[in-house]
Parts: structure tokens; C-alpha cells; sequence
């Protein structure tokens, strides 16, 4: 247990860390001063300075930072962030979102040739390995979600759909037991199959995919990982829209489907779950969340990079920055906001799920 969660909580920090050094080369490349590259916050536990940048490590461990001279106004010569041309600046601002797409990448890479990228097919595909039945949604009330079935559960003994419905064909008005596996804990549940239930629901009330690996020749990993990569950011953009169409009531969400959000806490428990489900579905998660932050980066609210590119894009319009003391109090609220948020989501949805 304490192994899982150091390796969950040091990959989330190697996150952090590979985000904040795509700013820091950037800086250093377009000849900015860097005056400090820290892992986690301060205070300070140690430093050394190499050249003009001090590298330190801090006592709280939860991400990292660069401090780059002039980044937050008052200091503008040739080495500093504020001197540099417009285009300069926003590369160096989005050195930090396009590296979580630079890890996607690398690690789909990985995946794709050395174990082979989780993928729902049809029950005909073939040359899969480790085909399994997954279920990708529940509905309320049904006699699965009554025993206690989740997403993302495993159905054991199966290696397609179909089989799962000849078998629930052969005992339709009988309970039976069914194999789980979630994560690495494999649990028996009891489930009364109905002889009859609404056409769209099925009889036991679950929606089921082919998930296999499909294993790539070493040449082609790259390319698959840059398509995966697409695809995983195509998919949390559809998802965003989707579950901002149902808050909004402009949709309704699939039956079993919610739109729960996932704070700190719940992305460690899902790290965990991942890593003893093995390195390669750990890794394809990790790869999953360097997407999500790519694009909860690069929205437009301050304290996040999105946010400093529009603070850049206005001082291009307007001829001259904002207020240096201006945009790091409007900053520093939203900083303010987002902890708040993030210790809303713990509290709200992430502690709830594990009890």
C-alpha cells in the first residue's frame, strides 16, 4: 500500500516537475534569467545555485515552480521575461502545457510497444492481447448496480460481449455468480438476471465493451502514440462539452453515466487501483492526466498559463501590459479560488467514494 501510494504521488509530482521545466527551457533558451527552479514550496529545505539559477528543493510537496526574472513585472532589460518579444513570451507560457502532451506522448509510445494500448473492439477483431469485458455504463436501479457493480469493473471468465449474453440468455430468471475485477481486487457478486426488463436496458442493466491490447511494432509506436494522444485529448474536450450540455440542460447524460468530478484525492485512489491492475494501464492513466492538465492549463483563467496568455494577448492589443500589481492580485485570488475548489471536490466527491 505505502509503495503504491509513493509511486502515484511521485508520478503526480514528476508531472508537476516535467510542466515546470517545459517553461524553465524555454526561458533559458530564448536567454531569460531563470532565478529559481524548485520542486515543491516553500520554505526552503535546500538549494544551490548552478550559473544564475538557484535549483531547490522545498518542504511542500506538492507540485513545483520556476521563478523567471521579470515574469511578474518591474524588471524589463534584455534577460528578463518582460523584455523579451511577445512571441518569446507566450512560448515560454506554453513550454509548460505542451510538455504534459510531450509525456502523452512518450509514454503512449511506450505502451503501444511494449505491452500494446488498451482498446475497445468488436468481438471479431483479433490478435488482441488479454481480451476482457469491461462495463462502460450502469443503470440505476438495475439488477447490477443493485449488487454493487461499478464502471470500469471487469467481468471475469469472458473474453467477449457475446459471450456475456448467451450466458445471461441461458440463465434468465435465475441469480447467478459473476466474477469482478476491480483493479487488483477480484470480488464474487450475486446477481438475479431478469427474464424480462426494457429493451434498452438489458437484463442485467449494463452496457458492456472488448477492451484488448493492441500492440504496435516498434517503428509504428511513435505515430501511435501522437494518434493516441489526439484521441485522448479529442475525447476529455467531447467530455467537457457533454457534461457542460447537461449542466446547462441543453442534454441528457446516458443512462449510468454521471459527471462526478475528481479531486487530489480521488486521482491517487485511481492511481492505485491502475498500478495493480499493472505498469502498463498505470501508465496509460498517467498519460491521461498529463492530457487533462494540458487542457486545464491552457483555459483562460488566471493562475493558469491559459489565463497569463490572455494577460499577454491584451498588452499586444492594448500597446503596454497591465499593471504588474493588478494582474498578481487578480492571480493570486484566482489561486485562492482554485485550492478552494480543489478542497470542494475533495470533500464533495473524493472521500465519499472511498467509504
Amino acid at each position: 500500500m505505502f509503495l503504491t501510494f509513493f509511486i502515484a504521488f511521485a508520478s503526480l509530482i514528476g508531472l508537476m516537475v516535467i510542466h515546470e521545466f517545459g517553461h524553465f527551457i524555454l526561458a533559458k533558451k530564448f536567454g531569460t534569467d531563470v532565478e529559481e527552479f524548485g520542486i515543491g514550496y516553500p520554505p526552503r529545505i535546500f538549494g544551490k545555485k548552478v550559473g544564475d539559477t538557484i535549483y531547490s528543493l522545498n518542504l511542500i510537496p506538492f507540485g513545483a515552480f520556476v521563478r523567471i526574472k521579470g515574469e511578474s513585472g518591474g524588471i524589463e532589460d534584455y534577460r528578463s521575461f518582460i523584455g523579451k518579444p511577445m512571441w518569446q513570451r507566450m512560448a515560454i507560457v506554453l513550454g509548460g502545457v505542451v510538455s504534459f502532451w510531450l509525456v502523452s506522448i512518450i509514454l503512449l509510445s511506450v505502451v503501444a510497444g511494449a505491452w500494446g494500448l488498451p482498446t475497445a473492439v468488436s468481438d471479431e477483431a483479433e490478435g488482441l492481447v488479454d481480451p476482457k469485458v469491461k462495463v462502460y455504463y450502469l443503470v440505476p436501479e438495475s439488477p447490477a448496480a443493485q449488487a454493487g457493480i461499478e464502471l470500469g469493473d471487469t467481468l471475469l471468465g469472458f473474453e467477449k460481449v457475446s459471450q456475456v449474453q448467451n450466458f445471461v440468455k441461458e440463465h434468465a430468471g435465475e441469480e447467478v455468480t459473476l466474477s469482478v475485477q476491480r483493479g487488483g481486487e477480484i470480488i464474487e457478486k450475486e446477481i438475479t438476471v431478469r427474464a424480462s426488463y426494457p429493451e434498452e436496458e438489458g437484463a442485467m442493466g449494463v452496457g458492456l465493451t472488448r477492451v484488448g491490447l493492441d500492440k504496435s511494432a516498434w517503428y509504428e509506436a511513435p505515430i501511435v502514440g501522437i494518434k493516441a494522444t489526439g484521441e485522448l485529448t479529442a475525447n476529455i474536450v467531447s467530455g467537457w462539452v457533454m457534461g457542460l450540455k447537461s449542466l446547462f440542460g441543453v442534454i441528457e447524460l446516458p443512462a449510468g453515466m454521471s459527471m462526478d468530478l475528481m479531486g487530489p484525492v480521488g486521482i491517487f485512489n485511481l492511481l492505485g487501483e491502475y498500478f495493480s491492475m499493472g505498469v502498463n494501464y498505470f501508465l496509460y492513466l498517467i498519460s491521461l492526466i498529463a492530457v487533462a492538465l494540458a487542457l486545464a492549463n491552457i483555459l483562460p483563467i488566471p493562475a493558469l498559463d491559459g489565463g497569463k496568455i490572455v494577460f499577454l494577448a491584451i498588452e499586444a492589443i492594448r500597446g503596454k501590459p497591465i499593471n504588474s500589481k493588478i494582474e498578481n492580485r487578480i492571480t493570486g485570488t484566482f489561486f485562492v479560488l482554485i485550492i478552494f475548489l480543489m478542497i470542494f471536490v475533495t470533500i464533495k466527491f473524493d472521500i465519499p467514494r472511498l467509504f
